[in-house]
């Protein structure tokens, strides 16, 4: 859908590389200055995921998470590390990986790994992950790049695994940013790359209470 929006892939991950580069590794410069709502997020993220969360038949184990597009470990610290024994945690920019060891504080000797690579690269290990936490990166990925990176998390599961995806929705088609150059599709767009990539949903909501001058943002489980 987006790939007549986006001439020079290249080029596309080259401007978003040098945009992150250029933000201040803060929790105002993770969420582009609205850092007032983190609070609300990070309730919203935890009332939606503690409902998979435990142990019996079906339930989502919390051994072990990924932070996608983690930055400064923003999530990793106030959502993940208290809920799982290990977190790992990538971004394409080190500078805000080398932050989250002084961030996370105490929390982060639950930290494994800190992989500094592009999702449209990364390869998660097979079978390591009880959730993957994909929050505000989306945009960044081709379709066909999102397509397969979503087809390597379903690998990198555990049985019961889950993958979340935490993003902007359009309210039609795909609205490029040339800002971080990135684009912000609608559910129905959202909806085929996931079926694309072989997964279901099996819950979705819209996060509440958020300033209405911004996107809407939903929260999709899959398996």
């Amino acid at each position: 859908m987006e790939d007549c929006l986006i001439e020079d892939q290249t080029t596309f991950y080259s401007k978003a590389e040098h945009y992150w580069k250029e933000v201040p590794p803060t929790v105002d410069g993770m969420l582009g200055g609205y850092g007032s709502i983190s609070s609300i997020d990070i309730n919203g993220s935890k009332l939606f995921l503690q409902k998979f969360l435990g142990e019996g038949q079906g339930k989502t184990g919390t051994g072990c998470a990924l932070d996608c597009g983690a930055g400064i470990g923003r999530i990793t610290k106030r959502l993940l590390l208290p809920l799982f024994r290990t977190v790992d945690l990538v971004d394409v920019t080190q500078e805000f990986l080398d932050k989250a060891r002084s961030y996370l504080g105490e929390e982060a000797k639950q930290v494994e790994n800190y992989f500094c690579c592009g999702l449209q690269d990364f390869q998660p290990q097979p079978k390591r992950y009880d959730v993957i936490w994909i929050q505000w990166v989306i945009g960044h990925l081709t379709d066909d790049h999102l397509v397969e990176f979503l087809r390597r998390c379903r690998s990198g599961l555990r049985p019961d695994g889950l993958i979340v995806v935490k993003d902007n929705v359009a309210f039609e088609g795909v609205i490029p940013d040339d800002v971080d150059s990135s684009v912000c599709r609608d559910l129905n767009v959202l909806h085929r790359l996931v079926a694309r990539a072989g997964l279901n949903i099996i819950c979705e909501e819209q996060q509440q209470n958020f300033p209405e001058e911004i996107y809407q943002v939903h929260t999709l489980a899959l398996r």
